[in-house]
């Protein structure tokens, strides 16, 4: 079998994936965009499971951005539809999987039956720990970062926090995944090389693995190739060969 590849002791524990070209899967297939994204669901349900099988501890997908938002009418809605189908229908897996689901972003622009939906199962399966999914949903990294900077000066202004005391410590607290390890391994599908604004943060001595697959397309085996180039990696963080 293709996990017989890993050393277990070398997963990464926080794996991050852009989820990219759906809507180039569909113009392929001679289709409207939307129908990528409904087809993607089912690459997001064998990524999770077998994030959860192989014992990856923290898996964020980027489900839609705060740029997203100036997309056509039609597929905002259907994007957000397809949310809260998906929501329903894979609260057995998680469940099944032992995983808590989680999201961030500006949750509150998303419509009222989305957070309903998303709320009603991170309340479900919050006392399950075997893997943490975090769904980034109207998520922008400067945005996140731009909080960050509003809610520290605030405590600064208010004599709550001196300014000498301000170390990254007191960043990584005040972000949406503070309770988080950084990205270990970030994945893009779709041959796209750049990061869209995605944990910029977080993914500071992350390793970048770019695959040319279009997300609707990406399966169990091409996670394992991604997982596999990552251990095949040196990780020095600054440091020489000879150091580590």
């Amino acid at each position: 079998m293709v996990e017989e590849l890993l050393d277990n002791a070398k997963l990464p524990k926080h794996v991050a994936i852009i989820m990219d070209g759906n809507g180039r899967w569909a113009k392929k297939q001679g289709l409207l965009r939307v129908r990528g994204h409904e087809k993607g669901t089912k690459s997001v349900r064998q990524t999770v499971e077998t994030c959860a099988e192989l014992g990856v501890d923290f898996l964020t997908l980027y489900a839609f951005s705060t740029e997203n938002w100036k997309r056509p009418k039609l597929e905002v809605d259907t994007l957000m539809k397809l949310l809260v189908s998906s929501l329903r229908k894979e609260l057995p897996t998680l469940k099944k999987n032992k995983i808590s689901l989680r999201a961030v972003g500006s949750l509150h622009l998303l419509p009222s039956q989305a957070q309903i939906e998303l709320q009603e199962v991170i309340d479900e399966t919050a006392g399950d720990s075997q893997m943490i999914l975090t769904l980034a949903l109207s998520y922008g990294s400067r945005e996140e970062l731009t909080n960050v900077v509003k809610l520290i000066a605030d405590k600064a202004v208010k004599g709550d926090l001196e300014i000498n005391d301000i170390t990254e410590d007191t960043i990584n607290n005040h972000l949406f995944t503070n309770d988080m390890p950084d990205v270990d391994l970030l994945i893009r599908t779709s041959g796209e090389q750049r990061i869209s604004n995605f944990l910029l943060w977080q993914i500071a001595y992350a390793e970048l693995y770019f695959t040319e697959v279009l997300w609707p397309d990406f399966r169990k085996e091409h996670l394992i190739t991604a997982f596999k180039n990552y251990q095949d990696r040196e990780r020095r963080f600054g440091k020489t060969s000879e150091q580590l």
